[in-house]
């Protein structure tokens, strides 16, 4: 029987596995080759200021094998702020086990209790067909809405 997975918030203990894991994530998806370096201050960052978001790991047999990193953005519409998921990213040798299942139930029973959360929100790459279904699975829908970016 596989280890249990449980999921906790991220410490600053982890974060050379987040920072690994971030590199890992723009390789494997968008063919990028990141600065370990910068990867590693931009994680370090996060753990200094509690404002720019918050990292959840997932743990089997105590080896972080999953993370994801929340960041909140305030809807005035809701008088609430919803937490935006971003760089998810399980190991492959636990991937379909459960892992996101669980990192995602967290915080939906997280955001549930509590009054000044008004739920979860990630985007997505839409031609990753197997996360799209990962995520409609759990009970998420696509929105209407599109994503426009400028980046510097």
């Amino acid at each position: 029987m596989s280890d249990p997975t449980t999921v906790r918030r991220a410490r600053r203990e982890d974060t050379a596995a987040i920072a690994d894991f971030q590199c890992r994530l723009a390789a494997e998806t968008e063919g990028l080759r990141l600065d370990g370096p910068t990867v590693l201050r931009g994680v370090r960052a996060v753990f200094e200021d509690p404002a720019k978001g918050a990292y959840w790991v997932a743990e089997r047999g105590g080896r972080v094998v999953g993370c994801l990193l929340t960041v909140p953005e305030w809807s005035d519409w809701r008088n609430r702020a919803v937490w935006w998921i971003h760089s998810v990213y399980v190991d492959p040798k636990h991937r379909r086990a459960g892992v996101y299942r669980s990192l995602y139930a967290e915080l939906k029973r997280l955001v549930e209790g509590a009054e000044e959360l008004g739920g979860l929100r990630l985007y997505v790459d839409q031609r990753n067909a197997r996360a799209c279904g990962a995520y409609e699975k759990l009970g998420m829908r696509r929105d209407h809405y599109y994503l426009y970016e400028w980046l510097k």
